[in-house]
């Protein structure tokens, strides 16, 4: 059995991307996986060992210097034939193990440089100079990577011209969480958005869309505020009062969530890491069988109107995405077929069971060079 070992310094145990679809899948497929995580707990769970390193930092900066040290050392213990890590801080680490010979994937989630564009943690003056450093750095260490996974075909394109190893597996949800019968008859008055709760992802124009909307419509709000000190901002909104703040849920309560709710909301605003994103959420809606009210960029109209999904909207007009909600509220039947439109899209290509695949042979591969 080929032993292959993932690496987080930054993600929970429990991520969906790392843990329930990358690792899950390797053991499925036969592998010996190990999860190396930063101040997580020890488990293990269909076949997926997950081992805790304790690290003490405080702050970002504290973490990028000091948590990768121990990963790269609880790592190199494992004696893997794959290293697959998961945060760009971990890249000179990774470097020192393609030195020892060994096979490393860096798994891209995000176009980072890009991202930290809109990060409100990075003053905006220097923003733009840190996100120059930070996409030399991590175009000079990612040469000298094994592979390179990314999230998305946009991100693929960037690293292409570093390296030729590259393989786009996208973040599609696994079909079998979603309950396969769509009761639309026991929708409530409510829509959900579920994700990071920051101002750049559109939470702003979306409580204020909800005091357009009439009083018996509520949003399900469900995930952590980003800074936690926003929330105190959208408490002063007037559509707060039509909000059900959920908090944290783990995948079991958002699909109840989406069970419940008659549209799914993904409006973030047009920030240039945005753009060519490629929302898991917007794929968890069209999954559980519900329309999508997203943002009219190009690439997501594209998805929508293909697949016949949900409305685009101006992410940054409150009204718009109002008039998106009361549509949908006041066309069940055409509701109902714009969900059941994107579950079959869901279906047939935006799922992870196909992007399974593209993993296990890419590790079967790599062992096999």
């Amino acid at each position: 059995m080929k032993k292959v070992c993932h690496i987080t310094t930054v993600h929970p145990a429990r991520d969906n991307r790392i843990f329930y679809k990358e690792c899950k899948s390797l053991a499925k497929a036969g592998f010996d996986v190990k999860l190396v995580v930063v101040n997580g707990q020890s488990f293990t769970e269909d076949g997926v060992e997950v081992i805790g390193v304790p690290c003490q930092y405080s702050g970002r900066l504290q973490r990028f210097l000091k948590a990768s040290k121990p990963a790269y050392l609880k790592a190199l213990e494992m004696d893997a034939e794959v290293y697959h890590f998961h945060d760009p801080e971990f890249l000179p680490y990774a470097a020192k193990l393609v030195r020892k010979g060994k096979k490393v994937i860096y798994d891209v989630h995000e176009d980072l440089p890009r991202q930290l564009l809109s990060k409100h943690w990075i003053p905006k003056v220097i923003r733009s100079l840190i996100s120059l450093f930070v996409e030399r750095w991590e175009d000079k260490h990612t040469r000298k990577m094994t592979h390179i996974v990314t999230a998305t075909v946009f991100i693929s394109d960037r690293f292409h011209k570093q390296n030729q190893h590259v393989t786009s597996i996208k973040n599609y949800p696994v079909l079998h969480i979603y309950d396969p019968e769509i009761l639309w008859d026991q929708k409530r008055d409510e829509v959900c958005y579920v994700g990071s709760i920051a101002k750049v992802r559109g939470i702003s124009e979306l409580i204020e869309a909800m005091a357009l909307c009439d009083d018996e419509v509520r949003l399900n709000l469900a995930g952590k505020f980003v800074p936690p000190e926003f929330k105190k901002e959208l408490e002063q909104k007037p559509g707060w009062k039509q909000v059900n703040e959920i908090g944290f849920a783990d995948r079991e309560k958002v699909a109840v969530l989406l069970q419940r709710s008659f549209a799914g909301i993904v409006t973030l605003h047009p920030v240039i890491n945005y753009l060519d994103a490629l929302p898991v959420k917007m794929f968890e809606y069209m999954a559980a069988g519900i329309p999508v009210i997203a943002s009219d960029f190009p690439l997501w109209r594209q998805i929508m109107d293909d697949a016949g999904c949900g409305i685009c909207v101006d992410p940054m007009d409150p009204e718009s995405v109002s008039k998106a909600i009361a549509q949908i509220r006041a066309n069940p039947a055409e509701a109902e077929l714009m969900g059941r439109n994107g579950r079959k899209a869901v279906i047939e290509k935006y799922n992870w069971e196909i992007e399974e695949k593209k993993l296990v042979d890419l590790y079967q591969n790599l062992l096999q060079s």
